[in-house]
């Protein structure tokens, strides 16, 4: 058997072992064995290319296999990341509860103090009628000053006590948020850990399809997914996609893309944010900081919260946001093309704008 027969088949098994399979009714096999050590006269051996196509038709399957697999990888990060994001934001509202709930158990000890002095003020004056203290007293100018201060004091109390419980209501407020946040945090942390692990199998599997490739078909299969970029991003410029695009970048924009385009050949990691590595919207939301232009930190947050824009109208700087799930993000740079951390495995590099499905343009410095 030739050499490519066996790569041929062994294409075959792989493709078989990861369930991905052409159009329905359709496989591949390799050619049944000869009844007899001796060929058949009317056998035919088949012709290089037939060979070949096969060949590519089942790396083909696997290259969209793997293309899926860190999709879903890209999703999970997105779901990771944005947990993350709302972990931190609940840690610094658990914190600024803390300090209200000290300050408050303080003032509601002030008020307590406050309380029991004029309780004990009262029970010290035994809580004589005025009537009874005018008549002991003698003295019908002092009496009414001694009411009038007897009113304040009155005031005073019922004020302090007011105040007292309203100090009680706040700090059971307090406490109850501080309790529910920490729940949210403790949901939050599952959300995370359940996100990394499906990150981390996609990726595993990914790699595993990749690991058991020859080195030949890897290098066929990096040329597939050169190729069908390529051809993404021809027909996306052949529809006229950037006819009357001649945006301006803003300083800010400048800036954005200086700072993007500086971690070109840095690796892809899932959750980074730099500064060693990245992920994709990793990279634009540290772009724009850089910019001085927070953003939110997953590419679907910038997708909803972002102001959007036609393809028309962007500019260097804005975010392109991939597939239909917001899934991926790149920063435009000009001239039909982005810069973006593609997935594991990958280098922060420079791509056509087109080379994957354009969900839509969106625009930090709106």
């Amino acid at each position: 058997m030739s050499k490519r027969s066996t790569m041929t088949m062994a294409a075959v098994a792989l493709v078989c072992a990861v369930t991905v399979l052409t159009a329905p009714g359709a496989a591949f096999a390799a050619p049944a064995p000869p009844a007899s050590p001796g060929p058949s006269p009317s056998a035919s051996a088949p012709s290089p290319s037939a060979s070949a196509t096969v060949e590519t038709k089942d790396l083909e399957a696997v290259r969209k296999k793997i293309e899926k697999l860190y999709h879903d990888a890209a999703v999970a990060t997105d779901a990771y990341n944005a947990a993350e994001e709302k972990a931190d934001q609940q840690s610094v509202e658990i914190v600024k509860l803390a300090r209200k709930i000290a300050a408050g158990q303080e003032r509601l000890d002030r008020l307590e103090a406050g309380a029991a002095a004029a309780a004990r003020e009262q029970y010290r004056t035994g809580g004589v009628p005025r009537e009874a203290q005018f008549l002991l007293s003698g003295d019908p100018q002092q009496f009414l000053d001694n009411a009038g201060r007897m009113h304040q004091g009155q005031l005073a109390t019922k004020n302090l006590l007011q105040q007292l419980e309203q100090a009680q209501k706040d700090l059971a407020g307090y406490a109850a948020d501080a309790s529910a946040k920490w729940k949210d945090l403790e949901q939050g942390r599952k959300k995370k850990a359940a996100a990394k692990k499906r990150i981390e199998k996609q990726i595993k599997e990914a790699q595993a399809l990749e690991s058991r490739l020859e080195q030949k078909e890897r290098e066929r299969l990096a040329e597939l997914e050169a190729e069908a970029a390529e051809k993404a991003q021809t027909a996306w410029l052949s529809s006229g996609a950037l006819k009357d695009v001649d945006g301006t970048a803003t300083q800010a924009g400048k800036e954005a893309v200086r700072y993007a385009t500086a971690q070109i050949g840095k690796p892809y990691v899932w959750g980074a944010e730099g500064p060693k590595s990245f992920d994709c919207s990793g990279l634009t939301s540290q772009a724009w900081a850089a910019a001085g232009t927070p953003i939110p930190r997953t590419s679907q947050e910038q997708w909803k919260r972002l102001k959007h824009v036609d393809v028309k109208d962007m500019r260097p700087g804005d975010l392109i946001i991939y597939f239909a799930d917001a899934s991926h993000v790149g920063m435009y740079i000009g001239d039909g093309s982005i810069v973006h951390a593609p997935r594991p495995g990958r280098d922060v590099t420079v791509a056509g704008a087109g080379s994957m499905e354009i969900l839509g343009v969106v625009r930090p410095d709106a």
